[in-house]
């Protein structure tokens, strides 16, 4: 089995402020940790680095069904629109450490001049060392992944409206932090 695919779930919420205001990689690199606590009760802590091939990185640490995740972003595209993060997450279970695969992909569309549509998609899939840890529990993949996926779509559900809050108001900080002739141009 190579890299079977444990969830992917991906929900939506409107952003009001234009397309133009919004620059995702500046907002998922620069979120400050109260903030992303503030995007589910399971974010713990987040901030952010750059890797030793010198790529942006967001470090996101939170609890989801009771195991504690340790998640590593490295970007692998970073538009103002369109942003793809890769981490292999530690994550921690009463059982051993392990890792997971888990690809981040956050987009946002025009509706009109001053709304958005936000996209929060996030696909995991299993790495061989949680396939090893499931192996000698003797738990089947399938087992696993039925208990784990409600609690990853739940978590991906309830943290998409309030991430998309959190782009608004760096958007509108942004817009307000332009120059008015600025803004008249665009």
């Amino acid at each position: 089995m190579s890299n079977p695919e444990i969830v992917d779930s991906s929900f939506t919420a409107v952003i009001n402020a234009p397309l133009a205001a919004i620059d995702l990689p500046a907002w998922a690199f620069t979120l400050p940790d109260r903030e992303y606590q503030g995007c589910s009760p399971a974010h713990v802590a987040a901030g952010y680095t750059t890797g030793p091939d010198g790529k942006r990185m967001s470090i996101n640490v939170e609890v989801i069904g009771g195991s504690l995740m340790v998640q590593h972003y490295v970007e692998r595209l970073g538009e103002k629109d369109h942003l793809i993060l890769e981490s292999v997450s530690d994550v921690f279970t009463p059982n051993g450490r392990t890792t997971i695969n888990v690809l981040w992909e956050l987009t946002v569309r025009a509706l009109d001049d001053g709304r958005c549509e936000f996209t929060n998609h996030v696909r995991s899939t299993a790495t061989d060392a949680l396939l090893d840890l499931l192996d000698r529990q003797g738990i089947p993949f399938e087992v696993f992944r039925t208990q784990r996926q409600p609690m990853s779509i739940a978590h991906n559900q309830g943290e998409t409206p309030l991430f998309a809050a959190s782009i608004e108001r760096a958007a509108l900080r942004g817009q307000a932090d332009e120059p008015i002739a600025a803004r008249a141009v665009a």
